[in-house]
This record gives structure tokens, C-alpha cells and sequence, in this order.
């Protein structure tokens, strides 16, 4: 098949992928690609590249498929690398394409417009795959080729750069059919073992975390016939609905969950990885009786031993573990179900006036309604634990911790899935970082409450120095007034002051067909109970 120019191989290739809509920023060295999907498809110009990078990432979390990002060369692939380092760390399926200077002056560095050393070795330190087109036979297979390492577990980026000289060459494409990847099995002896001590269990707690997700139907049904606990990391939520009675969620490390981790005589994990900040720094004590699930290998018994490692996917391996179920001990479920309701009726009582407003956007979403949270306090004390999720693909952060990615993440979700509201939490910090993508959302207008808490700065390391010092250093900064900010923008704005304004505010913002900036003003409303801090160490302190 022959196609004028690169453009038109990618939009055949993106269709073949179901991928609607693409985000970037137009370049001299991607302007074939651009127009292409410009006209073809969706194109959205946002104002920063790691944004693009952001907003595909979470078009493909929101949809459970790839997400796709344009942007230019050197300085453009540059910026995308943070949030490319975001997709690796979760494990998201993003197809990158990036420009590259004209093939006779690659590699020269003689200052080509546009040229750094090395591009791809950026791109294969931030990416899962990396790949330059050589020529203009092959660049249907490296797409291919790409998206499908990108969707293959553990998942993450995929990035192409492509010289711009063979984008405008007219491009011969043989589709690629690739065979289907069979689930990873686990192995037979293994499994049995695993199966002897399931079945010894009388207190068991499942642990799920990201890799959990795939499995959402064989992990409920275990649940149902064990009667266990179900504790996840923040990447696991929604696996099975928060509301389901034995799930105590994203709650490991508070003393009631340390103690019925101490009690439990079996925990089973799956596809978690033990992050630092989940694990209170890797000190949580955990049963030795263990099972865990992994499609990684590295990943068994990295952090915590593996009574029974099982090298397999999830829905595989909990499909032939259910079998081997047995209920619980009499009692068991029942404390299981008392742990939730105690974990979280402390979080909602310690977290005073903000609770409201927790209360307040769960009424007014849907079931089924993107939440996406950058990191700032009220999602790393409750958005991330309290606000119920009910579906993975509705759980949508920056995994790897990094500020100021929110707002471009919830655009790249609103966009994938236009039927329902999409709510992004940030801080006045991180949305500092890309505030131009504001006009981003004044320009798309897709149903997004921006919910802006706003305490004059970096809140969480004010609370750490606070705490542990004696002055502060680089946390209290600028923020502009943001009734004004959104009128300049030709967005509606809403303020939030007191608690008695969380629920006809966010619900009617959450209401409307579009865009809507809704600040917070913590001051105002008042502080939590305890100042929340991060759950790192300081030494010697």
C-alpha cells in the first residue's frame, strides 16, 4: 500500500488502534504528521509538550487502551521526557512520535536547527521502546511495532522519532499482523504449592495493585468465595468497587490495616510493586506466608519475600487459584468490614472542612467519571484513599509523584471520554507548572471541573518544614487571583470559601457541558485537624 506521505501512514496506523484523538504541538519537524491528523482526525494543540505526553497518557488510562503524542524535535522531545519518565513508571501505553532533523544531517552536529545529540538515547532512557525510521519502506512496521510494545505487559512509552525529510516522502506500507500474545500461564509446581497454602488459609487479605486491573471479574470472585480483605495500592483501585463491603482500599498503612496485616496468616498480591510511599518506606511488616502474582519477574520477591512466586498474568493465575479457595475463619470477613468503615471514618474526621468538599464531588459524579488528581495534599491525604473509585480506568495520577502533570492528564481523560464529567484536584504549585494548558480548556471545552486548592504555595514540604525546622525555604509563592485568570481565559469560575459551598458549587459546575475553574481558598475554609506531611523519613529525625 502506498501512502503520499508520513502522515497519512500514521493516521491509517492510529485508526488501525482505535486512537481518535492526538495531542502535541506543531514543529517545522512534524508539520506532515500534524496536518494529517489535523485533518483526518483530532488534533489538540496543546501549549507544552509534556503535556501532550500527560494528555495521552491519561486518553489511554481513561479508555484501558494507547494514547497517542506529537512533538518536535530536540528541545520538543526534551520537554516530553518528564512525562515520559511518568508513563514508565505506570506502565502506560503511550505511542510517541517525535520529529528528527533531515537524514543527510543526522548525526553530524553541526547545529542543524533543532538538533541534539543523541535523541534517541534520551528517548530509550525515558521509554520502554525507542526507534528511529530509517527509511521510508519501514515506518508502518516501527509504528506497529511501537503500539504494540507499549500494550504489551508491563506496558509504558513507546517513542519513534522520524526525520522530517521521510515524512514528506511518499511511504510503501505492508501492514504488520501480529499473533495475538497468549496470557503468561503460571508454572504447574508452583501453582499447586500456591493452591496447598490458599486453601491452608483461615485469615487471608488479597493485596492488588496496577497489574490487578486486567482481572477485575476472576479477582472479585476470589474475594466472594475467600471471604479476604482487599487492600490496594493506589493503582489498584477500583479493581473491584470501593463500595463492595471487603474492600478496606488504599489504606495499608494506618494501625488498623498494620494489625490485621499482623493477624492475617495468607496475603496474596498481585501486580504491585510496593511503592515507598505505600509502604511507609518499605518498613510495613507483611505476612511470611505470600503469594504473588507478577508478569515481571524482577518484581517477585523484590521487595518483600515470596512464600510462592507466580510468574504469570493475573487473570490467569487467579483463575486457577480460585479452586482452591476456601472461606474464612467465622469472624474474619466481619473484622474485615469493620477495618473499612474505621480506616475511613478516621481519614474523613481528620481531614475536617475538606471532607465536604470529598462528600460533595462524589454526589454530584457519576458512577463511572474520571477523577484525575495531580499531587498536591487533598489528593495524597483523601483523594487518593477517601473518594471512592469504582473502575481502574476512573483512577487516573501521576504514579511517579511528579507535581504539575493534573490538568493535562484530565484534558487527555475528558477527551476520551466525552459522555461523562471529568474532575481534575490540584494544587496552585502544580498547576503553576503548565498553566498555560488553561487555554488548552478554554480552546477544547470538554466537561472538566478544575477544582484548584489554593494555599499560596508548596503546602505539603511547608508542613515538613514547618514540622521539622525552623524556617521555611522556597515553599510560599505567588499565585495569581483566579477569578481573574479564568475570565482572561473565557472560563466560568467558582469559589469555594466555607463548607456549606461544596455541594451547589460542584454540582453545578459538575453539571454544565463544559469547562469550569473552581478554587479553593484553604485559608478560608479552614485546616485539616493535623497538618498532613508525606510519608518519607528525614534523617535523624
Amino acid at each position: 500500500m502506498r501512502h503520499d506521505n508520513g502522515g497519512e501512514l500514521l493516521v491509517t496506523v492510529l485508526r488501525e488502534l482505535g486512537i481518535d484523538t492526538v495531542f502535541g504541538i506543531v514543529s517545522v519537524h512534524n508539520l506532515p504528521l500534524v496536518e494529517a491528523v489535523d485533518r483526518e482526525l483530532r488534533f489538540v494543540p496543546v501549549r507544552h509538550e509534556a503535556s501532550a505526553v500527560n494528555a495521552a497518557d491519561a486518553y489511554g488510562r481513561a479508555r484501558g487502551t494507547l494514547g497517542c503524542a506529537l512533538t518536535s524535535t530536540g528541545t520538543g522531545a526534551g520537554n516530553a521526557a518528564g512525562s515520559l519518565i511518568e508513563a514508565l513508571s505506570a506502565g502506560s501505553s503511550v505511542l510517541h512520535v517525535t520529529g528528527q532533523v533531515e537524514s543527510e544531517f543526522l548525526g553530524s552536529g553541526r547545529g542543524f536547527i533543532h538538533e541534539t545529540k543523541d535523541q534517541l538515547g534520551m528517548l530509550e532512557a525515558v521509554s520502554a521502546y525507542a526507534a528511529s525510521i530509517p527509511d521510508a519502506r519501514g515506518a508502518g512496521r516501527i509504528l506497529r511495532e511501537a503500539a504494540r510494545a507499549a500494550l504489551t505487559a508491563p506496558g509504558g512509552p513507546a517513542s519513534v522519532e522520524w526525520p522530517i525529510d521521510l515524512q514528506y516522502a511518499a511511504q510503501t506500507d505492508e501492514p504488520v499482523l501480529f499473533a495475538a500474545l497468549a496470557p503468561i500461564a503460571p508454572d504447574t509446581t508452583e501453582l499447586a504449592a500456591a493452591g496447598a497454602l490458599l486453601a491452608s488459609a483461615r485469615r487471608p487479605l488479597i493485596w492488588a495493585g496496577g497489574g490487578a486491573n486486567t482481572a477485575r471479574g476472576e479477582l472479585a470472585a476470589l474475594l466472594e468465595a475467600t471471604g479476604a480483605g482487599l487492600i490496594t495500592s493506589n493503582s489498584g483501585r477500583g479493581s473491584v468497587p470501593e463500595d463492595h463491603e471487603q474492600v478496606i482500599g488504599n489504606f495499608a498503612t494506618t494501625p488498623a490495616v498494620r494489625a490485621l496485616l499482623a493477624d492475617a496468616d495468607v496475603l496474596l498480591t498481585i501486580g504491585t510493586h510496593f511503592r515507598s510511599n505505600e509502604t511507609s518506606d518499605y518498613t510495613l511488616d507483611l505476612p511470611e506466608a505470600h503469594i504473588q502474582i507478577d508478569v515481571e519477574t524482577a518484581a517477585l520477591g523484590r521487595v518483600h519475600p515470596a512464600t510462592h512466586p507466580l510468574l504469570a498474568d493475573a487473570g490467569a493465575a487467579l483463575d486457577s487459584l480460585l479452586p482452591h479457595a476456601v472461606p474464612a475463619e467465622p469472624g474474619w470477613t466481619d473484622r474485615v468490614g469493620a477495618v473499612r468503615t474505621e480506616v475511613r471514618a478516621i481519614l474523613h474526621d481528620t481531614i475536617g472542612p475538606q471532607a465536604a468538599i470529598c462528600d460533595a464531588i462524589r454526589a454530584a459524579l457519576p458512577r463511572e467519571a474520571v477523577v484525575a488528581r495531580d499531587v498536591t495534599i487533598p489528593s495524597s491525604s483523601w483523594g487518593n484513599r477517601l473518594l471512592e473509585m469504582y473502575d481502574p480506568k476512573d483512577n487516573v495520577f501521576p504514579r511517579g509523584g511528579g507535581i504539575g502533570q493534573g490538568l493535562g492528564m484530565g484534558i487527555g481523560a475528558a477527551l476520551a471520554r466525552p459522555d461523562a464529567p471529568t474532575v481534575v484536584m490540584a494544587g496552585d504549585g502544580g498547576l503553576a507548572v503548565h498553566l498555560g494548558e488553561l487555554l488548552t480548556l478554554a480552546q477544547e471545552r470538554p466537561r472538566l471541573t478544575l477544582i484548584v486548592f489554593n494555599d499560596g504555595g508548596y503546602g505539603v514540604l511547608r508542613n515538613m518544614q514547618d514540622h521539622h525546622g525552623d524556617r521555611r525555604s522556597g515553599v510560599d509563592l505567588t499565585t495569581p487571583d483566579f477569578d481573574l485568570l479564568a475570565r482572561a481565559c473565557g472560563l466560568p469560575y467558582a469559589r469555594i470559601t466555607a463548607q456549606e459551598h461544596a455541594g451547589p458549587v460542584l454540582t453545578e459546575a459538575i453539571g454544565s457541558d463544559g469547562p469550569t475553574l473552581v478554587e479553593v481558598d484553604l485559608d478560608a475554609l479552614g485546616p485539616m485537624k493535623s497538618p498532613f506531611t508525606p510519608p518519607v523519613r528525614i534523617p535523624g529525625q
